[in-house]
């Protein structure tokens, strides 16, 4: 019924979609992508060393590089045969692509503006109070939390590495603190002390003062890129007001490990490379904004590295709004025991509509929605993504870890999901169900800074390819996929991801939970549905499906037909408003919803503009 208590049921009736299979995926996201011919390949630690390896490469492979004291290899491959024969050889442990990750943020649909620190205070993007936090509106008492921080003097400084872009050293956040910054950039002292043009500390890397570039080989890793820069204000931002003049000394220090090119794209054994180096430079917690969906056992393996030595590794969840459950995201879904996996959250905490998400596989949220930060030139911009939400943790938990530092990775992690604050949308989204809380994380870890360290035996060479439990208390993309390695799943029936019946359509509502709290922030259902009875058409290729209108809401719509469809594809919906005179297109994925033992559509990264149409039309209805 409408305002005036009339039924709304006849103008409901020219309500139609057309359907249209636009693609078939494993998942929402990207296939795999590799460098083309090249490959990371491990032999067996009794097979005879490099003499037998080199012996088993010649003539089938050109050496690219290798990573000393691990049996791996980077290889350029001569011919697919040669791949095969090698993978079915008893001396090779494993043989892969050298696969292409990428950065976690959201491209912005407009230009984006970047502003001088001056201009960002004028324009009210951010405070300069010292003791404001203004990056993000959402309520993680980050500000709150800096008077229960140790002294510089009593705790001294943690090391978070920068896994990304690389770093614009001159911004005024990263210079020394006697040139007016933070000195927030970590050094080498060793080799800010040697002599130029030796490997000083014998680390394998010349003049690597401050950190270094993976993809040139060399000590300039200026950030060509924004992204790293604006992930590295965030780090540091969660111990200091990044926007305030004078600027306070940070309680942590970045370390810039560039392997993502300009573009954000680079390689996985550069990202390998990157890891290794973090950890044997003395970073404590490990940042990775950044992801892909194929599975390397090579990068699972340098994770597990860090883990057995007490390392924290923050990785972003990915940006495709898929479940990561049914559709692995590497390295979020990589099952080392101190890898937490970082869903983006709104300032209302719940989850974004880009942000992938797992009931078991993502760990926890964080805000990553129009983050203000650092970039390259001096200047601030806003951005968002996973990859905004990922170091926010990682700087908290770095700050954690000042104040228990005999903790592992592992405690750290567990004490970042048990202190945070639950919320009730993120039920079914992460599997902590919570936002980070950093008032209430600094306060757990003081209450164990006299605690031993200890984590649970992780051997990763012992792990066999898994499926990842399903989620059988909510709904979640029905697909098949890859079994590539820990952390990958089938999502849904076996027999593959392109035969199925529709048993009905049923609403999924996912996405666009911020307008609706925009009106009501306190409230915490997600979505209002409203009742509708009407038929409506879905054509899918040459097929006309009827079927009966249920329900419609922002975050999608359920009807009933006894016709068949194909699931676990992405379909394009087009529909009609209720008068005739508007048309919305809004892309979605065919989803499994065990509650309701049912089929649905799920909206996925709508656009505003569709979203306030869809509001326009359900203000006079009934709610479901």
């Amino acid at each position: 019924m409408n305002g005036k208590g009339e039924p709304v049921t006849p103008i409901l009736r020219t309500l139609f979609l057309t359907v249209s299979l636009v693609g078939w995926t494993a998942g929402a996201q990207e296939a795999p992508q590799a460098v083309p011919g090249e490959y990371l390949i491990k032999f067996k630690d009794s097979s005879g060393g490099p003499a037998l390896a080199q012996s088993k490469l010649q003539g089938k492979a050109s050496l690219k590089s290798t990573f000393p004291g691990l049996g791996v290899f980077q290889v350029s491959m001569k011919a697919v045969a040669d791949v095969e024969e090698l993978r079915n050889d008893p001396d090779v442990e494993y043989i892969e692509p050298n696969y292409i990750l990428k950065k976690n943020e959201v491209e912005p649909n407009g230009p984006v503006e970047r502003l001088s620190y001056e201009d960002a205070i004028a324009s009210g993007y951010a405070s300069s109070n010292p003791t404001i936090y203004s990056q993000s509106a959402a309520d993680t008492r980050v500000s709150d939390s800096w008077s229960y921080q140790k002294s510089l003097s009593a705790a001294g400084k943690i090391i978070v590495a920068v896994v990304d872009t690389g770093l614009d050293k001159n911004h005024d956040v990263f210079k020394p603190v006697n040139a007016g910054g933070t000195g927030a950039l970590w050094q080498n002292e060793i080799e800010a002390n040697g002599r130029p043009g030796v490997d000083d500390d014998q680390n394998g890397f010349v003049d690597d003062i401050n950190g270094w570039n993976f993809i040139s080989n060399t000590a300039n890793f200026y950030d060509d890129d924004d992204h790293g820069t604006h992930v590295a204000g965030i780090v540091v931002g969660a111990g200091l007001n990044i926007f305030a003049r004078p600027l306070d000394e940070s309680k942590i220090e970045i370390m810039p490990l560039k392997f993502l090119a300009k573009g954000g794209a680079g390689s996985t054994a550069n990202a390998i490379r990157a890891i290794y180096y973090a950890v044997n430079n003395g970073a404590r917690v490990i940042n990775n904004s950044w992801g892909g969906s194929g599975y390397s056992r090579s990068l699972q393996d340098a994770i597990a590295y860090a883990y057995d030595r007490h390392v924290l590794v923050v990785s972003a969840a990915g940006n495709y709004g898929s479940n990561n459950d049914s559709s692995p995201m590497y390295p979020a879904n990589y099952d080392v025991p101190s890898n937490i996996a970082v869903a983006s959250t709104s300032r209302w905490d719940d989850r974004s509509g880009f942000s992938n998400y797992g009931n078991y596989s993502v760990h926890v949220g964080s805000p990553g929605e129009y983050i203000e930060s650092t970039v390259p030139g001096n200047e601030t911009m806003k951005m968002s993504g996973t990859s905004m939400a990922a170091p926010l943790v990682a700087g908290m938990a770095a700050l954690a870890m000042r104040e228990a530092p005999s903790l592992s990775g592992y405690q750290i992690k567990q004490l970042v999901m048990s202190s945070a604050d639950q919320v009730y949308s993120l039920n079914g989204v992460v599997s902590s169900k919570a936002r980070v809380d950093a008032v209430t994380l600094m306060s757990a870890a003081q209450n164990m800074s006299t605690a031993a360290a200890s984590q649970p035996v992780y051997k990763a060479a012992d792990r066999s390819p898994a499926e990842a439990a399903s989620a059988a208390g909510g709904c979640g993309l029905v697909q098949s996929v890859l079994k590539q390695g820990p952390g990958g799943g089938t999502g849904g029936s076996s027999g593959g991801g392109t035969a199925g019946v529709v048993v009905g359509l049923l609403m999924i509502p996912l996405i666009l939970w911020q307008v609706l709290r925009a009106r009501d922030p306190k409230s915490r259902r997600k979505f209002e549905r409203f009742k509708m009875s009407s038929e409506i058409r879905v054509q899918v290729g040459d097929r006309e499906l009827v079927g009966a209108m249920n329900t419609i809401s922002e975050g999608g719509l359920s009807f009933n037909t006894d016709q068949a469809l194909e699931k676990g594809g992405l379909v394009t919906m087009r529909i009609q408003s209720p008068d005739g005179h508007e048309v919305i297109e809004v892309q979605g994925q065919v989803v499994w919803c065990e509650a309701n033992k049912a089929y649905g559509v799920q909206f996925a990264n709508a656009r505003q503009g569709t979203l306030a149409m869809i509001r326009d039309w359900t203000a006079g209805m009934i709610r479901s």
